[in-house]
């Protein structure tokens, strides 16, 4: 008997110590570099985004944060790297609608559960993207550019950065609201598809602004709106999609961040604060702008869950409407 309540005394005693060193660990945040992954290449959106607010967040809290590129396989390698983390919080994840929103519906054998493996943290950071048509396509707006695939069924044809790209999926999911059929015609990357629109052998693409807005301002492509749900403070000119007659329309390509599973609550919170105020600060407004991204509305942790479970069941709808598959 006294060996067994020995035996329960150390294993209440270890529980204890463990419990006592999660709670040090989560008072004394940071205390040490943290990780930071992203699950993309140097000097992409996503890595150029991650640097500019870890930076402000590692000035916030006297650490140092560092950036850690995990590129490939649309971001799921560098995503699955991170579930197998320990939630200790010094290791984050930055990343976008791709990995949690998006490629769950494409890839059903992922390394990672986008929804049981990650705490969502906070919501960093959204893109819109701009509607953009040929100029010698007879089409202003987006009413007539509706109207005119109606009147010349299957003349009209869309360019994207490839199958299942936010680009392909926004494009689904106007023309599904929009009863309106096109072609695809996938590119490895808008930058490539761009020369081909402006010549007019496409009619219409959905890219993000800071690549395609210098088209349309410079006059080689005409630009119709923007994907928000508000107008962006980037291209203030331009309607959104539910301006331009698709009520409901939107679409943005989020920057979020993440924690593994079983982080501590009291953890979360610390870490989200200090994303917050960072997102919060002016000069990072300023050099997210720069990027063509715009900072976040304030969201808890649990409203940025809620967010990406809409995206999530959205694009999951869309896929399986247009069966769109990788290959």
């Amino acid at each position: 008997m006294r060996l067994i309540s020995w035996g329960r005394g150390v294993w209440g005693l270890a529980g204890l110590l463990v419990v006592s060193a999660a709670a040090h660990a989560q008072a004394t945040w940071p205390d040490r570099p943290v990780r930071v992954i992203v699950p993309f290449p140097a000097s992409g959106a996503t890595d150029l985004v991650a640097r500019v607010v870890t930076q402000r967040v590692a000035a916030d809290l006297g650490q140092q944060l560092v950036v850690d590129n995990k590129p490939g396989a649309g971001g799921t390698i560098g995503t699955a790297e991170a579930a197998k983390a320990q939630p200790d919080g010094y290791t984050l994840l930055l990343t976008t609608s791709s990995t949690h929103a998006i490629s769950p519906h494409l890839m059903p054998k992922l390394a990672y559960d986008a929804r049981k493996d990650f705490v969502p943290v906070a919501h960093v950071a959204d893109a819109p993207s701009v509607v953009l048509v040929t100029n010698s396509l007879p089409v202003k707006t987006v009413a007539e550019l509706i109207a005119y695939g109606k009147a010349n069924p299957g003349k009209l044809n869309y360019a994207t950065s490839g199958n299942g790209t936010i680009v392909h999926l926004n494009t689904a999911a106007f023309m599904a609201q929009a009863g309106v059929e096109m072609t695809h015609i996938p590119y490895k990357g808008t930058a490539l598809a761009i020369p081909d629109l402006i010549a007019g052998q496409t009619h219409v693409l959905f890219d993000s602004l800071p690549t395609g807005m210098p088209h349309a301002k410079a006059g080689r492509l005409r630009a119709l709106a923007v994907t928000s749900e508000k107008r962006s403070t980037l291209a203030p000119e331009l309607p959104t999609m539910a301006e331009s007659g698709l009520p409901g329309y939107s679409s943005v390509t989020w920057f979020g961040v993440y924690l593994p599973a079983g982080a501590p609550p009291a953890l979360v919170d610390k870490v989200h604060k200090a994303f917050a105020k960072a997102v919060a600060a002016p000069e990072v407004a300023e050099q997210l702008a720069k990027l063509g991204v715009e900072p976040a509305a304030p969201r808890t942790p649990a409203q940025f869950g809620a967010l990406v479970q809409a995206d999530s069941n959205r694009w999951a709808a869309v896929i399986k409407q247009h069966k769109i598959v990788v290959e």
